[in-house]
């Protein structure tokens, strides 16, 4: 796993905007070596795991586009693929 610019600024854009109790940033660009999106350095294909309260009592699909809203900027620039594994505490 790389600790490059594009997920320290994933890990800032997210915090900021969730205060997450987890949250997990995996650069897995390694893993799509030569398929497309893929770039020598990596940091184009990413796994989120967060878990934040802004995220209950909301749909999983509302939870994707808020995480995809947040970093709008990097899905349209250097980031390729972005999986997302958003929820809420557990009660």
């Amino acid at each position: 796993m790389t600790d490059g610019p594009v997920r320290q600024q994933i890990i800032e854009k997210l915090t900021q905007a969730f205060a997450p109790d987890t949250l997990e940033v995996i650069d897995e660009s390694h893993l799509h070596a030569g398929h497309s999106g893929w770039r020598e350095g990596g940091e184009t294909h990413f796994r989120v795991k967060i878990t934040a309260q802004a995220f209950a009592d909301k749909m999983l699909v509302q939870r994707h586009r808020m995480v995809n809203e947040t970093l709008a900027s990097e899905l349209a620039g250097p980031v390729h693929a972005l999986a997302i594994k958003a929820d809420a505490p557990a009660a």
